[in-house]
């Protein structure tokens, strides 16, 4: 893994590839170029991961929102480049991301029936606060949740208070997949 590259996105070129990655990973919420710079223009920070020169995945972190300033950090890796640490790169890059911008809990999106995306959340931590389908689609989702460590709030705990406080707010049903 020693020659994996992670950049944040930057230029139509570098869109396209983050838009393929997704696209495969979660055909069911596929999006055009035009809704990727959309994201972008929200704020989202998006990075794309190379093992060398080969794509092999990518990630979205939403900036903070609500009272509980909610961090989304999504990794997602092609299935032919799985259980390389990549996924764990892109993860914990999105993790200092979120950190950066003040995260009072972090969470993650995932296809229910991706199974590896499911595993992944859960051995970092994140546990299932929603399960929902989307209006007009059959897809089944999962939002995922975990407070930060307590070195994020300076040890006082009062992020680790507040996530344990907020599951069943709008914020665990606010934006989906990506």
């Amino acid at each position: 893994m020693s020659d994996l590259r992670i950049e944040a996105v930057a230029g139509d070129a570098m869109l396209e590839q983050w838009r393929h990655v997704h696209n495969v990973i979660v055909p069911p919420a596929a999006m055009t170029l035009d809704e990727v710079r959309e994201r972008v223009a929200r704020g989202y920070r998006l990075e794309n991961a190379y093992a060398g020169d080969v794509l092999v995945g990518c990630s979205t972190v939403r900036p903070p929102q609500g009272e509980d300033a909610v961090v989304t950090v999504i990794a997602r890796v092609l299935p032919g480049h799985r259980r390389r640490g990549y996924g764990t790169a892109l993860y914990e890059s999105g993790i200092a991301h979120a950190r950066a911008a003040g995260a009072g809990a972090v969470e993650t999106v995932v296809l229910a029936a991706d199974e590896d995306g499911v595993r992944f959340a859960r051995a970092r931590g994140f546990g299932e606060v929603e399960r929902y389908v989307l209006p007009g689609e059959s897809e089944l989702w999962l939002t995922l949740r975990r407070a930060p460590s307590p070195s994020w709030t300076g040890g006082s705990g009062g992020a680790v208070q507040r996530f344990s406080q907020s599951c069943g707010n709008s914020m665990c049903a606010a934006s989906r997949s990506s």
